[in-house]
């Protein structure tokens, strides 16, 4: 096992851990969790890792042509929540390629921006967080929407407005500007 999987296997237990007993975890390692075998540093910003990310192309693209690479490499802090090339690929057929169109920039602004909470909120934060408001978790998005975070069994699933819901599988990848959750699905605004 590399020492990469290792400390992604190390904080999934921790993840589950904190689940488990409620506890609010901070998991520090020399380096984050790999994403789709690609290495994330915390000293670089959102931007800088997501372009490493070979599941998140989709996603890269997207943020380019809806102009945020400047406003994601602010000090912010933010939490994104991360879907992947995957979770773009189970949209209707034609739906990307119609978001990434220049005359529907608005509405791409509009679904990234509906991924995107203003500060840090670690896994173990959103845990906490749950369980002491009775089983789920309400946040604004910079889009002004509103995403819901529950659990089930051991996963932190993220619904959307539209009763969409996104499992978290890979979680606090950390940056300098904040934290993604990679995510499942895309979380859609009303």
């Amino acid at each position: 096992m590399t020492l990469l999987k290792m400390r992604s296997a190390l904080a999934a237990i921790a993840m589950t851990t904190a689940v488990a007993t409620g506890a609010t975890i901070s998991v520090a390692f020399a380096s984050n969790p790999d994403v789709g075998g690609a290495a994330m540093f915390p000293e670089k910003n959102i931007v800088e890792n997501a372009v490493n990310s070979p599941i998140h192309t989709t996603l890269v693209a997207a943020v380019k042509a809806a102009g945020l690479v400047d406003t994601l490499m602010t000090p912010g802090p933010f939490t994104v929540f991360a879907p992947t090339n995957d979770a773009f690929g189970d949209l209707p057929a034609g739906t990307v390629d119609t978001l990434l169109k220049p005359e529907n920039k608005d509405s791409l602004t509009k679904v990234l921006t509906a991924h995107v909470v203003a500060g840090k909120v670690s896994a173990g934060d959103l845990v906490g967080k749950i369980k002491a408001h009775g089983g789920s978790y309400n946040m604004k998005t910079v889009s002004g929407d509103a995403l819901t975070a529950k659990l089930h069994g051991n996963s932190v699933y993220i619904f959307d407005e539209s009763g969409g819901a996104a499992k978290v599988t890979i979680a606090d990848v950390n940056q300098s500007n904040g934290v993604i959750h990679v995510v499942n699905d895309v979380l859609l605004p009303k």
